[in-house]
């Protein structure tokens, strides 16, 4: 294996930690609903959105936290949102039926993204709040409403290309926007169809994890807002976007480890990490190190709630140094989030079925097929790694024992981490790390559930599951398919009733169920 095992140990919350320590749960659940699986915890959305709001308590700001909707299908997720105080926003036409069918209100809900006809006439027509990148779309709007007697509808100027003053900066192009350049004829066109649309604010959405682009965004926003109010608008709110972030390690030194290792391996330092030789966007060019590491940062110390309050304390230079939080508040200003993935953190897993563990004829990592398509675990797909946990279907298939107690939400299970009550005994069991590649299910070369070569605690047998923790957030249904007939992952959700998990099936969930207790 070219020295000690390389884990990347997921964080698991006290919610997911607990489910990975149910495995007759687990296992009664893939035999009945097939591999793979993903289980959700509505229960999870609401502690994340209260740690959201309590970063607006501090800063004491108003506004409204909008899930992105496109981050899962889920409609367990979306009704218990609708339980609580914050918004969804959607982003197609679809979408917007989904969250009113689960009872957001048309206040509580912004539509984003590339809009059709009918996407923007409902919009408009149950007064959801509109975010408009161009000129075009809001003419186009205009004339909808107009054309179709639709009430006068909210719209958000979402904006891009912001600059910085003196030393030239700039923030990352978005296809998503209106050039702040171009302020000016936008605004225009915001006057003469006052009658038919309400400017009530701007907005950004940029894809980076730079705060310093961010801040800058912001502060951008904050100067158009004082040119909208000197033509006598009276713009209201701001809306951030999303991107801020998710922490899926429980040990940042892993992640350093794994990726000087990974840089080694691609300059032939050391024996390769991924299956094919992989780089990450990492090449070897005659002994040259070319190319940027395309992967997610894994550990992020400081993200979700986290990350927002470190940005609003950031200073706006053009704007008289003042933080970011006392010109919003100073101002009224309503400040807007969408995050995705960070109110979906610790909401959900995949489950997969091993079905066939093989040797590799040149003594390399064992070949384990997976009941699953890549498609159906998207972690790489987002650049993500991070180990599954072991779930093994007999007792005497575990290597070792859980690692730690629960001791709060913050405590997390160790790398690869076994949950079988207890070591082997006479079963003739591997109970060393082994190296894996993990296969899917598809007739394709391709068909890699991870290029990266996983480290798990032993040798796992046919029949036990591999946990993928933390997939809420984009990683379970973003990508998936029916290729070559292949069934997509069913999804159940789950919450807890004393030391007792209940469950039923998404789509049969309501925020009642669990006071009804269902399955």
């Amino acid at each position: 294996m070219g020295g000690q095992p390389l884990y990347l140990e997921p964080r698991l919350a006290s919610r997911l930690r607990s489910l990975v320590h149910s495995p007759e749960l687990l296992h009664t659940l893939t035999d009945a609903l097939g591999s793979p699986l993903n289980v959700l915890v509505p229960d999870q959305l609401a502690d994340n959105l209260a740690r959201f709001r309590s970063v607006y308590g501090t800063h004491h700001l108003s506004g409204q936290v909008f899930l992105a909707h496109k981050a899962n299908r889920s409609s367990a997720l979306l009704r218990r949102l609708a339980a609580t105080d914050a918004g969804v926003d959607v982003a197609s036409l679809g979408e917007l039926q989904h969250a009113l069918g689960a009872g957001l209100t048309p206040d509580r809900i912004t539509a984003t993204g590339p809009k059709n006809p009918e996407f923007l006439w409902l919009a408009a027509r149950t007064s959801v709040t509109v975010s408009l990148d161009t000129r075009d779309e809001l003419e186009q709007l205009a004339t909808l409403v107009r054309g179709h007697a639709l009430p006068r509808t909210r719209v958000l100027l979402r904006l891009s290309g912001f600059e910085a003053s003196g030393v030239r900066v700039l923030t990352r192009r978005s296809r998503f926007g209106t050039a702040v350049r171009e302020t000016a004829p936008l605004l225009e066109a915001v006057e003469r169809h006052a009658d038919a649309l309400d400017m009530v604010g701007v907005a950004y959405h940029l894809d980076t994890t730079s705060l310093g682009e961010k801040a800058l965004a912001l502060e951008g926003c904050l100067r158009v807002l004082e040119e909208c109010r000197s033509r006598g608008l009276r713009p209201r709110a701001v809306d951030i976007g999303g991107g801020f972030g998710v922490n899926y390690l429980a040990d940042g030194g892993q992640w350093e480890r794994y990726t000087t290792a990974l840089t080694e391996a691609v300059m032939g330092i050391r024996p390769p990490l991924t299956h094919g030789g992989h780089g990450y966007g990492l090449r070897n060019e005659a002994g040259t190190l070319r190319g940027a590491l395309g992967l997610y940062p894994a550990h992020r110390p400081v993200a979700a709630a986290g990350y927002l309050d470190e940005l609003l304390r950031l200073p706006a230079a053009s704007l008289g140094g003042r933080t970011l939080a006392a010109l919003l508040l100073e101002h009224l200003y309503d400040l807007h989030v969408e995050p995705g993935r960070a109110l979906l953190d610790q909401c959900g897993l995949t489950l997969t079925k091993v079905l066939e563990v093989r040797d590799d004829e040149a003594g390399g990592p064992l070949h384990i097929r997976l009941a699953a398509k890549a498609d159906d675990v998207a972690l790489e797909d987002h650049g993500v790694l991070m180990d599954p946990v072991v779930v093994p279907r007999h007792p005497m298939n575990a290597g070792r024992t859980a690692t730690g107690t629960d001791t709060g939400p913050g405590t997390d299970i160790g790398p690869g981490t076994d949950i079988g009550p207890g070591p082997t005994t006479g079963s003739g069991t591997e109970t060393e790390p082994v190296a894996a590649h993990l296969f899917g299910n598809l007739c394709l070369e391709a068909d890699l559930i991870t290029r990266r070569t996983v480290f798990l605690p032993h040798r796992p047998a046919p029949g036990d599951l591999l946990a993928f923790a933390n997939t809420a957030g984009y990683c379970m249904d973003f990508h998936t398919t029916r290729a070559q007939h292949q069934p997509a992952a069913r999804k159940v959700a789950a919450w807890q009733e004393g030391d007792r998990w209940r469950w039923c099936l998404d789509d049969q969930y309501w925020p009642t169920t669990p006071v009804g207790g269902a399955q």
